[in-house]
């Protein structure tokens, strides 16, 4: 089992950047996938970016391909989301997400994950 803490969420102007952290307790963190989704008001959950558990693939969705970028130290149990060229599309609650995979991270709909976070807030003003 896995808990997982968010970080890093705020307010920020268009264009500007934010890194988000997703920290993880618990065993074998290497063994876990991690996805980024995202919430607005009124709306579906949707994915964002995802990892496999060794660090070697990653997922984007096409709304952020080229502007976020998705990491992980497994040394530190954490994963890393960087956001550049916000966009006040961007504003949402962004949840980290886990599930058991060494080697594949593309996972993309909100039920393939067993553990979350509790969000933080990203808010892009225009």
């Amino acid at each position: 089992q896995v808990q997982l803490v968010e970080s890093g969420g705020g307010l920020v102007q268009a264009g500007g950047s934010l890194r988000l952290s997703c920290a993880a307790s618990g065993r074998a963190f290497n063994t876990y996938a991690i996805g980024w989704f995202r919430q607005a008001p009124g709306k579906e959950r949707e994915f964002v970016a995802s990892i496999s558990g060794i660090g070697d693939s990653t997922y984007y969705a096409d709304s952020v391909k080229g502007r976020f970028t998705i990491s992980r130290d497994n040394a530190k149990n954490t994963v890393y989301l960087q956001m550049n060229n916000l966009k006040p599309e961007d504003t949402a609650v962004y949840y980290c997400a886990a599930r058991r995979s060494l080697l594949s991270g593309d996972y993309y709909s909100p039920s393939d994950y067993d553990y979350w976070g509790q969000g933080t807030q990203v808010t892009v003003s225009s």
